[in-house]
C-alpha cells in the first residue's frame, strides 16, 4: 500500500515529498488516517544521524494522532471512526517482563520504534507520521477522547509521557519541591503536569526570555543560573529536577541544588556525554537517574488524565510543506512550544 509523506535522504539535505510503502492491514492491525503529528527534537537528531544508525530514506514523527479507516479481521479494540495516537514504538518482544507489566518502552528484547526501525524477518522499514496514513499492531495503538484538541494532543504521545512517567514515578505531588529545567517542548508539560498534581514547581533557565511564559504555566519561581547569585537561596533544596536539555550542560551544578535523597532525571540526550563528580552525589545521597517516554498503559493513563484535566501541549500548527522552516526555528529556539503537522493543511 503506498501513502504520500516526507522524507530526508541523507543527513544535510531538507526533507521533500516521497512515496512510501505501508504494509497491508494483517488480522491485528488497524489502518490510521493521520490527522496530526508533533515534531520532536529527536525527529531532527535522527534525519541529520546525530545519534548514529539513522537508516535513509527515513521518514520521521512519533507524536501521532489518526483516525482507524480501517481494522483486521482480529481487532476487538477498536471501531472504524475511533480516534487513536500512535507514540514511539510500534512493537516490542511482548515476553520479557517489562513488556508484560505495560512498559514496553524498557523492553528487554527487541523494540520497533515509530520510525527507522526495520524489524526482524519484516520486508518494510518503519516510517513516521509524516505522511498520510499509518499501519499499526492495535495492541501500541491508544485511545484519544476525540472531543479533545487533536492538534494540541499529538505531542502528549512523546512530550506529555516523556514528562509525565518520572513525575509519577518519583511519586511528585503536595508538598514536593520540583524544578524544571528547560522550558521547552518537554519542559513546558513538566511545568503543566508538576502544577496539576500540586508540587511547588520552579523553572531553572539559561536566560530571562522565558521568565513570564513560566509564571504564565504555573510556574511559583524562576531562576536564571547563569545570573551570578540568582541560584543561591535555592542550594541544597530541591527534591526533584525534570532535566529537558538536550545540549551540554554541567550536572555538578544542578546536583548542587539537591536536598538529602535529592534526583535529578535526566531526559535530553546531548551530542556527547557530560561528566559529573561523585561528590556531587555522594555528599547528600543525591541520585542521578533517567527516564524514558513511557509503556502503553502509563501513557493510556496519562492521556485519560489529561483528557480529564484538560491539559494540552502549547503548539503552533503548520502544514507538512513546512517542515524545514520549522526544523530551522526550532535549531534557532523559535518555537512555543511544539510544531504540530496538520496533514490536511
Amino acid at each position: 500500500m503506498q501513502t504520500q509523506a516526507y522524507a530526508a535522504f541523507d543527513a544535510t539535505s531538507p526533507l521533500v515529498p516521497h512515496t512510501i510503502d505501508r504494509r497491508e492491514t494483517g488480522a491485528n492491525d488497524i489502518q490510521i488516517e493521520i490527522l496530526f503529528c508533533g515534531v520532536c527534537h529527536s525527529d531532527i537528531h535522527q534525519v541529520k544521524n546525530e545519534w548514529n544508525g539513522t537508516t535513509y530514506p527515513i521518514v520521521p514523527g512519533h507524536e501521532v494522532v489518526g483516525k482507524v479507516t480501517q481494522i483486521g479481521t482480529a481487532v476487538t479494540r477498536y471501531q472504524l471512526g475511533d480516534i487513536l495516537g500512535v507514540g514511539c514504538f510500534v512493537d516490542s518482544c511482548r515476553t520479557c517482563n517489562p513488556c508484560k507489566e505495560g512498559e514496553e518502552n524498557f523492553c528487554e528484547g527487541a523494540v520497533t520504534w515509530t520510525y527507522n526501525s526495520k524489524p526482524a524477518g519484516a520486508s518494510l522499514p518503519t516510517y513516521g507520521g509524516y505522511s498520510k496514513l499509518m499501519v499499526v499492531d492495535e495492541q501500541y495503538a491508544l485511545r484519544v477522547d476525540p472531543n479533545m484538541d487533536l492538534s494540541r494532543v499529538a505531542p502528549l504521545l512523546c512530550a506529555g509521557i516523556t514528562t509525565y512517567s518520572p513525575l509519577k514515578h518519583w511519586k511528585v505531588g503536595k508538598g514536593t519541591k520540583l524544578a524544571v529545567l528547560g522550558l521547552g517542548g518537554l519542559g513546558h508539560m513538566a511545568v503543566k503536569f508538576g502544577v496539576a498534581f500540586g508540587a511547588e514547581v520552579t523553572v531553572l533557565s539559561s536566560s530571562d526570555k522565558k521568565h513570564d511564559d513560566a509564571l504564565e504555566l504555573g510556574a511559583k519561581y524562576f531562576v536564571n543560573y547563569n545570573k551570578v547569585g540568582e541560584s543561591d537561596c535555592f542550594k541544597n533544596y530541591f527534591d526533584l529536577i525534570i532535566d529537558s536539555v538536550s545540549a551540554p550542560h554541567d550536572l555538578n551544578f544542578f546536583l548542587s541544588l539537591l536536598g538529602k535523597d535529592g534526583t535529578v532525571v535526566l531526559l535530553g540526550i546531548p551530542p556527547t556525554n557530560v561528566d559529573f563528580n561523585h561528590r556531587s552525589v555522594i555528599s547528600k545521597r543525591r541520585s542521578l537517574s533517567g527516564s524514558s517516554i513511557g509503556g502503553t498503559k502509563e501513557t493510556q493513563e496519562m492521556l485519560d488524565y489529561c483528557a480529564a484535566n484538560n491539559i494540552y501541549s502549547d503548539v503552533e500548527v503548520i502544514s507538512l510543506s513546512e517542515i524545514n522552516t520549522a526544523y530551522e526555528r526550532m535549531l534557532n529556539n523559535d518555537v512555543k512550544y511544539r510544531f504540530v503537522i496538520d496533514l490536511n493543511r
